[in-house]
């Protein structure tokens, strides 16, 4: 199947080829960049429009064999000198504009204000443009503006303005490029990447729902998300092939904003499966004591980041996480069937871990043991 390229990757190419043109003077109609997950992207450059101010050009968003709505798509960037700028080093100064969504609420990637452009796409584009500027000894001030016409339209098909995000899309992508999935292709990775693992004479096995879990385990614990195995949503599924495969022992390691829906018994923890995190955390503040305005204001709340702030500011976040967790493992362990013992381990990416199980403090022995093994191999 297809690789395909995220709109942040769009962005930082379109970026690239209109600061080229901007301080070259010549006509770009192709670039290259290189994705954080290392592939290179080659991208047709469209719509170029130059004069000596600025330049403006778009790059058409291909989704690969897995579309999303964004798909066909024209991402702008907009490039210009900020003449006002002292001219004693490079600044570059990036901003949305029309069909880009603008953060109305707390708790999401970007601060309230901001251009919806999260923060790997802001990284990807000041790299590519920066690379620009210093291959043609540029210093000053450049400004790129990104935009998608008809992106306020296609916002309503999106989560955007349930999470408090107006005015269009967000411009994503944490690897730069979409990975042509089917769920049961998931599953068939999640299985082949257990099997070689129970081969190799492991028992136990580290899963977690995806790179920033994996992320996760590496900085805080120091375990290798190479030998880690990414479970996708398939929380409940990847238990049934754990125990399958005969593993004694597995840790899940995720987010709050996937993991609390466990704790109500949510097996695919998919958005379109369900979504009952703030309910959940509502009902355990509640349970803990939390006054009612203080369960308005966690009900309202767009991310579960937001709710542990407001958890933490009500002295409540200790409690509602630890009896968050004690679900938690009810549901593991019910799915497991006596037939795997299962650890968890709950984080936030403000508040660094939120709550872990019982049995989880016995893990870092063990990753501890494993990292040192594979060091030692010649």
């Amino acid at each position: 199947m297809r690789y395909g390229f995220t709109t942040g990757s769009c962005a930082a190419a379109a970026a690239k080829a209109a600061a080229y043109m901007l301080l070259t003077g010549m006509k770009k109609e192709q670039i290259t960049i290189e994705t954080p997950k290392g592939i290179p992207y080659t991208a047709d450059i469209i719509d170029i429009q130059r004069d000596e101010k600025e330049v403006s050009c778009a790059v058409i968003k291909d989704g690969g064999d897995d579309p999303d709505v964004t798909t066909g798509m024209r991402i702008y960037a907009r490039v210009s000198v900020q003449k006002s700028h002292p001219q004693k080093e490079l600044t570059i100064h990036i901003d949305g504009g029309i069909g880009v969504g603008r953060v109305t609420k707390p708790g999401l990637d970007q601060p309230v204000g901001n251009a919806a452009i999260n923060h790997v796409p802001r990284e990807m584009i000041k790299k590519e443009v920066q690379e620009v500027c210093e291959l043609l000894d540029y210093q000053g001030g450049i400004f790129v503006e990104i935009s998608v016409p008809g992106g306020d339209t296609l916002a309503e098909q999106t989560f955007n303005p349930r999470l408090g995000i107006v005015g269009g899309i967000s411009i994503l992508g944490t690897s730069g490029v979409v990975e042509p999935m089917s769920n049961q292709a998931i599953l068939d990775t999640i299985r082949v990447e257990l099997n070689q693992r129970r081969s190799l004479g492991y028992d136990y096995v580290a899963v977690s729902p995806g790179n920033y879990g994996l992320d996760f385990m590496k900085e805080a614990y120091g375990y290798d998300l190479d030998r880690s195995v990414k479970c996708s949503n398939f929380i409940g599924k990847t238990i049934d092939m754990a125990v399958e495969l005969g593993f004694q022992r597995l840790l899940i390691t995720g987010h709050i904003g996937k993991l609390i829906k466990v704790a109500g018994g949510i097996m695919n923890t998919h958005s379109r499966e369900a979504d009952c995190r703030m309910e959940l955390l509502c009902a355990l503040a509640v349970k803990n004591g939390a006054d009612l305005p203080t369960a308005g204001k966690i009900l309202a709340c767009v991310t579960t980041e937001e709710a542990v702030r407001i958890l933490k500011e009500c002295r409540k976040s200790e409690a509602v996480m630890e009896d968050a967790m004690e679900r938690i493992c009810f549901y593991l362990d019910k799915r497991g069937r006596g037939k795997i013992q299962i650890d968890c381990i709950m984080y936030a990416n403000e508040f660094g871990e939120l709550a872990r199980s019982r049995g989880a403090e016995q893990w870092f022995t063990l990753l501890e043991q494993e990292q040192e093994q594979q060091t030692s191999l010649p």
